[in-house]
């Protein structure tokens, strides 16, 4: 529960130490802000199967927002929003992920493994 954990102490610091970034690093924060949250979904996921790693987890947080923010700004200087390509990814993933923890959580609640067994007549 490390990832949920250090989501709730990230969102607890935002609001209550706000800080303004400025517009020309807008884009590059939205995109590094969605790489780790990627991340951090990605981490539940591998803590509910019991499989969760501290390094696999880490560098892809880390290594996530900053290829997104190199990305972004491979793209401003070319004049090309290829930002939008790592949203999308992220995104994706993102959305992914939360399908998996929901099903995870809902079989957890329901004590249903879903899985078919061959009944024989």
């Amino acid at each position: 529960m490390i990832p949920l954990l250090g989501l709730i102490i990230g969102i607890v610091i935002g609001i209550f130490i706000p800080y303004n970034i400025p517009d020309q690093y807008s884009s590059y924060v939205a995109v590094a802000i969605l790489a780790a949250l990627d991340s951090v979904f990605g981490g539940v996921v591998s803590t509910l199967e019991k499989r969760f790693n501290l390094s696999v987890f880490l560098s892809g947080f880390f290594g996530n927002a900053l290829l997104a923010a190199i990305l972004t700004y491979i793209g401003d200087k070319l004049g090309i929003q290829i930002y939008f390509a790592a949203i999308f990814a992220f995104g994706n993933r993102l959305f992914l992920n939360f399908a998996i923890i929901r099903r995870c959580l809902l079989n957890k609640f329901s004590k249903k493994d879903n899985i078919l067994v061959n009944k024989e007549v």
